[in-house]
């Protein structure tokens, strides 16, 4: 039998993140073998994930890159606790996740998930520190954005975990401040279409139909109806379309009207929420 020293226990926790017993129980089991008491270790993990399955991975981190070739990528990757959400290897493993991600272009969370990761796939690659890390880990979304030029923002809710919001915008012209500020913007006021054009038909048809319903119940004259409607749908667009949204940072100015003054025209956009 092998003699298993404190300093090869250090190694291989440092190297996996995996709990003294664990550890050392896998050193004993392998002889001192390195190698075989990493396979153990994942063997084991592995067997875990499946019993993790079903847990819920309302933790986690967004991250974002510029691609090189006209998009950037925005990812989601979630777990089950803080603790290892600002974990190094957590991080890492999202820094890993991304750079794959991104190489291979991939728009869903299918593609990205079967994009190569080394000699791995990425989904192979969240199962291996999955099981090491003991937690259940998912690629959760995938945002590809196409523009002639990007802004991205990353925003921490608290000081000590990872960004929680991401948001990348896709833009055509030179300010590249006012970008981002727009990019400040859509992390704060949520946005879900750029102008209001872009708002399905049978959403602002159902949207009609709920402020009718209310406006009636509110005991309005029937001959005002329309322009009340009128009104209240205005209040939707400023909701869910970004050029009609008020400024964050000015709600005396439009979106709309700031992005014209820096000359900016926002091609595409995504932003993801950790846990949202």
């Amino acid at each position: 039998m092998a003699n298993i020293s404190l300093a090869d226990v250090k190694t291989l926790r440092e190297r996996l993140g995996t709990g003294m017993v664990d550890t050392k129980n896998a050193l004993v089991e392998a002889d001192g073998d390195m190698e075989k008491a990493v396979e153990i270790l994942r063997l084991k993990g592995a067997k875990g994930n499946a019993k993790r399955a079903d847990r819920s991975t309302s933790e986690g981190l967004v991250a974002a890159k510029e691609n090189g070739n006209g998009t950037a990528t925005l990812i989601e990757l979630a777990c089950e606790t803080d603790f290892v959400a600002k974990g190094d290897k957590f991080v890492a493993l999202a820094d890993k996740v991304l750079d794959a991600v991104a190489a291979s272009g991939a728009s869903t969370v299918d593609e990205a998930l079967a994009a190569p990761a080394g000699s791995q796939t990425v989904a192979e690659l969240i199962g291996d520190e999955a099981a090491i890390l003991g937690e259940k880990i998912e690629l959760r979304r995938v945002a590809l954005v196409k523009g002639e030029a990007f802004a991205i923002y990353l925003h921490k809710t608290s000081k000590d975990l990872p960004p929680q919001v991401g948001v990348v915008v896709g833009y055509t012209g030179s300010d590249a401040d006012t970008a981002r500020s727009i990019a400040q913007h859509i992390s704060f006021a949520d946005p879900q279409y750029i102008s209001r054009d872009e708002v399905p038909a049978d959403v602002v048809e159902k949207e009609r139909e709920i402020v009718t319903e209310i406006s009636r119940n509110e005991g309005k004259p029937e001959a005002a109806l329309p322009k009340i409607v009128e009104g209240r749908l205005g209040a939707f667009f400023k909701q869910v379309a970004l050029l009609d949204q008020e400024y964050a940072k000015d709600n005396k100015l439009s979106v709309s009207k700031v992005l014209s003054d820096a000359g900016l025209t926002v091609t595409g956009f995504a932003r993801f929420k950790v846990g949202a």
